[in-house]
């Protein structure tokens, strides 16, 4: 709504407002500077013109050749000339000394000597000395009237000392000048300022009108609020300028007891420390995954620079949770599916010795080498299937096994495992998957050592499902397992900190999603291992 009062064409840029707002407040300034400064020299020159007036007329009434002057039979004589030299002397316009009756004695105009003298003359005939501004021979003028007193004390005379109105006038117009120079001087300093301070802003705002920046900032908080990606804009110290609804909900930031993250260092609020690096970076990161408590990220930052000055961040926040669920899920699948190749490859070779076994006239070699392979395999699928409920685990433990055996390392299913469909299936399959990639890995590396081996068990204890992967390999430093479960951590040498240092990340997360705790120790003599995660039991 627009204010009554002052009103501007509504197509003016906001430069252009701003511009003809401050020259007309500097204008105001201006006027009212110079009408109070001349009312107040007014005042000062009347006031300079009253002290004036009465400091010569009571030298001349205290002089002692005035009261001679005063006792002889024509005191015109010598009072005439006395009088006009003090007149050119001090530059007042009249000295009037005369008789207690009013009787002129001395006037600038020897003809009214003798006249009587116009203006008020009671107080001074009582003995007091008063200035006023009066209407005399010469016109208005500022004048004091004095008492002369005798030996005795008595007024024998008075004089009267003036300064006319327009003298005054012509000194305080000299005044006028000078001061309407100065106001000038201001006026123009002020519309110089004005001038330089509208064309920053109208290149700055590129001539856009206030109400077209006002649609402007609507649609841009509108569509900030709207997008499904986290938004953060951080300023050149780290401090948050912008933060959406979205980026708020992908960083917990939504109960955060200070409130509003605005203006606060993004270091301040409670994020890892290895994100917290991510969003102050100076360099761009793109598609970089970040793993918190409850979510997966992938994070992009750009730079912002402006006249080649760092002024600050533009973060964009993509939830990878679901995804990561189902790439998980889909690296299952096909480990299960690379497992049957490998079995179909290795049903193959034990078909082609049944078969030469035979053509060989040895059929009891080839039933009981036949019957052997079958009871091996049909016990691992028998206790897989008989432990596990979930098709998606089963097929799971089945995939790894025969992944493992076909990278030489034994994966073994403990005796004990049950696994009966209490914990969400896509997180043990992360959980477990991940576990068990990890220690095939590790065996391997120890198989210089001892026989590679994995073994894996699922089962009920302490009101929670227990999961237990330990491997035969070089074990775990202690000093590193604070971090083992963060994005990043990885013993390997290649890959980069997404392609490895993933999915023990992973597994905290899903871990602590459920409210669960994973410890890491070593396996019996100190040689390999152990990963035990404790899940709560989903009761409902």
């Amino acid at each position: 709504m627009r204010r009554p009062g002052w009103a501007v064409p509504s197509g003016w840029s906001l430069a252009r407002q701003l511009l003809v707002l401050q020259a007309a407040i500097v204008g105001l300034l201006v006027a009212v500077g110079v009408t109070a400064a001349y009312l107040d020299a007014g005042q000062s020159a009347d006031e300079a013109a009253g002290r004036t007036v009465t400091a010569v007329a009571i030298s001349i009434a205290d002089g002692r050749n005035v009261r001679a002057a005063l006792a002889a039979r024509d005191p015109s004589r010598s009072l005439q000339p006395y009088a006009e030299r003090v007149r050119r002397d001090t530059g007042v316009d009249f000295v009037t000394i005369m008789s207690p009756a009013g009787i002129r004695y001395t006037h600038p105009n020897p003809a009214r000597i003798g006249g009587h003298f116009v203006g008020n003359t009671a107080p001074a005939v009582a003995g007091r000395t008063f200035t006023e501004t009066y209407t005399g021979t010469l016109g208005p003028s500022v004048r004091t009237v004095t008492p002369v007193f005798d030996d005795a004390h008595r007024v024998v005379a008075l004089v009267a000392v003036g300064i006319t109105i327009r003298v005054i006038t012509k000194e305080l117009r000299h005044r006028l000048y000078y001061l309407g120079a100065v106001a000038l001087a201001v006026l123009a300093a002020g519309m110089a300022g004005s001038y330089l301070v509208s064309a920053r802003l109208r290149r700055q705002t590129r001539g856009v009108a206030p109400g077209e920046l006002s649609d402007m900032f609507e649609y841009h908080r509108a569509i900030l609020h709207a997008v499904r990606e986290g938004l953060l804009l951080l300023d050149r110290e780290g401090r948050v300028v912008l933060c959406n609804d979205a980026a708020r909900e992908l960083l917990d930031l939504r109960g955060d007891p200070h409130g509003d993250p605005r203006g606060r260092p993004v270091a301040d609020l409670g994020l890892p420390d290895e994100l917290v690096a991510t969003l102050v970076s100076a360099e761009p990161r793109s598609d970089e995954i970040h793993v918190g408590d409850t979510r997966v990220l992938v994070v992009n930052t750009s730079p912002v620079r402006s006249r080649d000055r760092a002024r600050g961040n533009v973060v964009t926040l993509r939830d990878h949770t679901e995804l990561q669920g189902l790439t998980g899920e889909l690296d299952t699948v096909r480990g299960f599916a690379e497992s049957l190749r490998s079995q179909a490859h290795e049903a193959a070779n034990r078909l082609h010795t049944v078969v030469s076994l035979v053509e060989m006239g040895r059929p009891e070699q080839a039933v009981e080498f036949a019957t052997a392979e079958l009871e091996t395999a049909q016990r691992l699928t028998d206790r897989v299937v008989g432990s596990v409920s979930e098709p998606v685990l089963a097929a799971l433990l089945l995939g790894k096994s025969a992944e493992a055996g076909e990278r030489g390392v034994e994966l073994v299913v403990a005796e004990d495992t049950v696994i009966d469909g209490v914990v969400e299936p896509r997180d043990l399959v992360t959980i477990l998957g991940n576990l068990i990639d990890n220690a095939v890995d590790a065996a391997i590396e120890g198989a210089a050592e001892r026989s590679p081996r994995v073994l894996v068990g699922v089962r009920r204890d302490a009101g929670g499902l227990v999961l237990e992967v330990s491997d035969s390999g070089p074990g775990v430093d202690p000093a590193a397992v604070p971090e083992m479960f963060r994005r990043g951590w990885t013993t390997k040498t290649s890959g980069g900190p997404v392609g490895h240092g993933l999915g023990l990340a992973l597994v905290g997360q899903a871990v602590r999603r459920h409210g669960g705790d994973v410890r890491v120790g070593s396996g019996p003599g100190g040689s390999g291992a152990v990963f035990t995660v404790w899940l709560p039991l989903d009761t409902r």
